[in-house]
C-alpha cells in the first residue's frame, strides 16, 4: 500500500466517490459499508453482509485514492506503522460513519461503520431504563463492557446526553475517535480525540483531572496506567465512564484486575470495591425467533441487545474486594429490586417475549440450563409460553 498526502489522479475525484457509496450506505439501511480490492462493496444490512447490487468491483488504487481522502497528514505515520487507522467522519448529509483503514498484504481495505443520526433512549436501545439512575451519580467508575461491536459506545453516547439534557456539569470525553457530537446544553462538553487532541488515553486522562471536570468519558480502560488513573479521578470526586472488551460482568472485573502485576491485585480489588457503581454487559445479536419473522416481509432482521447489570452495593463490594468473583452471580440474580440482571435472566426474557429463538439465546449464555430454568419461572408468572419456541 502507498499512501500519500496526494491524489495520484483528482479527476476522479475520490472524495465523491466516497460520498457516494457513504449515501448508498444510508439509503440501503445498512450498519456496515466494506470495500476491498477488486471487490463490489459489501453492505451488512440486519446483519447479513452481502455485495451491493448493481455496483461494480473497485481497483485497488481507487480504494487508496479514498483513504488518502479520508486521512490527514499527521496519521500517514501512524498507519505506515502500525498497518491501520481509525477516525470518523460526517456525509454531506449529516450522517456520521466510523471507519478503519487497513493494510491487507499491500493494499488498502476501508470497514466504515454508520453511527446513529441521534442519540436514542435506553429503551429504543433495548437496555432497562433503571441505567438512567447511573447519570445521577457524582462520583465512582461505571463501566459498559462486550465484544467490538455490542453497541457499547452508543450506550455511553446515550448516558452522556442523558447528563447533557439534565445537569449542569463539565464533561470531557477521551474517543478514538469520536463517535457521537455532543452539543453542549445544560452541560459544558469537551470532547477530545486521541491521536487529533491528545497523544494517548492515558495523557488525556491524566490532562482531564486538570481541566475542572464533572463527568468524564474515557473511550477504552485496557492499559495498566490508564486503569490506575481512571480509579483515582473515581476516587477524587469525579463520575467515570469508560469501556472494557469483556463479555460479562465479573469478567469486566477480573480483566481490570489481571493488568496489574500480582503483588498489587489484592490492593486494587479493594479500591474497585470502593469506587465501582455499575458494570453494564452486553451483546448485539441477530433476531431470529418470532420477531424475525413478523419481518421477513421486507427481508429485515432486527437486532437485539441482551444485557446484563451489576449494581455494586455493600455486599457486591465486599465479595469484589475479597475475590469472590463466583459468589456474585448469585448476588446479581437475586438482586432485581437494585436493578441487577444476568445475562441468563435477560436471555430468558428475550426468548420468551419471542425476541429470540431458544437456540439463539442459549448460544449466547454461560449456562443454557439456567436460561431454560428462568424462561419456566416466566412463564408459570405469565401464564403463556415461549413465543416461537421449538418443543
Amino acid at each position: 500500500m502507498t499512501l500519500d498526502a496526494r491524489h495520484s489522479d483528482p479527476s476522479q475525484s475520490p472524495g465523491a466517490a466516497l460520498e457516494d457509496l457513504l449515501r448508498l450506505c444510508v439509503a440501503s439501511d445498512a450498519s456496515d459499508l466494506h470495500l476491498a480490492p477488486d471487490h463490489a462493496p459489501y453492505l451488512r444490512i440486519h446483519g447479513q453482509l452481502a455485495p451491493a447490487e448493481g455496483q461494480p468491483p473497485i481497483d485497488a488504487m481507487a480504494i487508496d485514492r479514498m483513504a488518502t481522502s479520508l486521512i490527514a497528514p499527521r496519521d500517514l505515520h501512524d498507519i505506515h506503522e502500525t498497518g491501520s487507522l481509525d477516525g470518523a467522519v460526517s456525509g454531506k448529509d449529516g450522517a456520521r460513519f466510523r471507519y478503519n483503514i487497513f493494510r491487507r498484504q499491500g493494499e488498502t481495505s476501508i470497514a466504515i461503520r454508520r453511527l446513529e443520526d441521534e442519540f436514542q433512549t435506553l429503551a429504543q436501545l433495548g437496555l432497562p431504563e433503571s441505567l438512567y439512575e447511573l447519570c445521577d451519580l457524582h462520583d465512582g467508575l461505571v463501566l459498559v463492557a462486550g465484544p467490538t461491536g455490542a453497541g457499547k459506545s452508543t450506550t455511553l453516547a446515550t448516558l452522556i446526553d442523558r447528563i447533557n439534557q439534565t445537569r449542569a456539569s463539565h464533561i470531557v470525553t477521551i474517543e478514538d475517535p469520536i463517535e457521537y457530537v455532543h452539543t453542549t446544553n445544560k452541560s459544558l462538553i469537551n470532547q477530545r480525540q486521541v491521536g487529533a487532541d491528545a497523544s494517548g488515553f492515558y495523557e488525556a486522562l491524566v490532562a482531564a483531572l486538570r481541566q475542572d471536570p464533572d463527568v468524564i468519558l474515557v473511550g477504552e480502560i485496557r492499559e495498566l496506567n490508564t486503569i490506575r488513573t481512571a480509579i483515582t479521578a473515581a476516587e477524587t470526586g469525579h463520575l467515570v465512564f469508560a469501556t472494557v472488551h469483556a463479555g460479562d460482568c465479573v469478567g469486566s472485573v477480573e480483566r481490570l484486575v489481571s493488568v496489574f502485576p500480582a503483588d498489587e491485585q489484592d490492593g486494587i480489588r479493594r479500591q474497585l470495591s470502593l469506587v465501582l457503581r455499575a458494570i453494564v454487559a452486553q451483546h448485539l445479536l441477530v433476531a431470529d425467533g418470532s420477531a424475525a419473522e413478523r419481518s421477513s416481509e421486507d427481508g429485515r432482521r432486527p437486532r437485539v441487545v441482551a444485557s446484563e447489570v451489576l449494581r455494586v452495593n455493600p455486599a457486591i463490594a465486599n465479595l469484589i474486594a475479597l475475590g469472590k468473583s463466583n459468589q456474585i452471580y448469585s448476588s446479581m440474580e437475586s438482586g432485581s429490586a437494585f436493578g441487577m440482571q444476568t445475562m441468563e435472566q435477560d436471555l430468558a426474557r428475550l426468548w420468551v417475549e419471542g425476541q429470540l429463538s431458544e437456540t439463539a439465546a442459549a448460544a449466547v449464555c454461560r449456562n443454557p440450563a439456567v436460561m431454560r430454568d428462568r424462561a419456566a419461572v416466566m412463564r408459570r408468572k405469565t401464564g403463556g409460553r415461549a413465543a416461537g419456541a421449538r418443543a
